[in-house]
């Protein structure tokens, strides 16, 4: 009893810097430590993604109807980057990609179609953060010419791919973003526009590291009576790239619309006069390179 007591009295006053610490254990796409994924309460694990209102702050605003919530970023980005990794976002809008890959220690590129938008979006960032941390490209996202733009923009930021990518196209014709044609949400049909996504998800899938992942935010559509699957019809050209799909996220739009108050008793009258349900959800599809 006598040894056993001495000994076990030797291990509980053993030095606290010479007792054993666990190694930093990551995957090959995240920060997060799997030894200690217990600290992590807030990051989401479950299909189903619920956001009281917009965030704003640490350099968000709600400035540009049809942007996506920050929360979105900084849960797709703490899942599936690591520090300095750059993302890729190949409709950009107002930024919020560029935002928040700075405030967590990333990179971002970002292609924009609209030139006054690249000039609001470029004021939101001091001429270092543009040429350290964000880059972003006034181009047609569905362009044959893109793909030479960005692989130039990676080579100047050293890198020879990106390390996530985001998508986040309109919603079709849903709402209309600019008079340019070359504009999705100015395509003739819905056909025309998923046939150009397409093309944006292929040069998307060919800037991308193999083995990592992207994200495609994307809502549904009603016209002619009958709800257009928009998610879905994108997900297979996404599929189609090359892409393997990996989760479907519900995520809730409820809060985060503009005026929507005002319109509710509205939508609601026509839903039960045309025999149809409003949407309170839009998609957020993840999938994955192959290695």
């Amino acid at each position: 009893m006598g040894i056993k007591s001495n000994l076990a009295n030797k291990i509980e006053l053993k030095p606290q810097h010479l007792q054993e610490v666990k190694p930093v254990k990551t995957t090959s796409y995240s920060d997060i430590d799997l030894n200690s994924w217990k600290d992590y309460p807030q990051i989401e694990t479950g299909t189903w993604w619920e956001f009281a209102t917009r965030a704003k702050g640490n350099g968000h605003s709600f400035d540009y109807h049809g942007n996506y919530i920050p929360q979105l970023a900084e849960q797709l980005f703490t899942r599936f980057t690591k520090e300095n990794d750059i993302i890729l976002d190949m409709f950009l809008g107002s930024g919020t990609s560029a935002i928040e890959a700075l405030n967590m220690g990333r990179r971002c590129v970002g292609v924009e179609l609209n030139p006054n938008v690249v000039k609001m979006v470029e004021d939101k960032f001091s001429p270092k953060d543009l040429v350290t941390g964000v880059r972003i490209i006034n181009g047609d996202s569905a362009s044959d010419e893109i793909k030479d733009k960005i692989d130039d923009t990676l080579e100047l930021m050293r890198a020879k791919k990106a390390q996530f990518l985001v998508l986040h196209p309109p919603y079709d014709d849903i709402i209309k973003f600019s008079e340019t044609k070359e504009d999705l949400s100015n395509c003739s049909s819905t056909d025309e526009f998923v046939e150009l996504f397409g093309k944006v998800a292929q040069t998307g899938y060919d800037a991308l590291e193999k083995g990592r992942f992207a994200a495609l935010i994307i809502g549904d559509k009603y016209a002619d009576s009958q709800l257009i699957p928009l998610g879905f019809m994108c997900m297979a050209k996404m599929q189609e790239a090359g892409f393997i799909t990996k989760s479907i996220i519900v995520k809730n739009i409820e809060g985060n619309e503009k005026a929507k108050g005002k319109t509710a008793n509205l939508w609601r009258y026509r839903a039960l006069a045309g025999g149809f349900y409003i949407f309170k959800h839009e998609y957020v599809i993840l999938f994955q390179k192959k290695k």
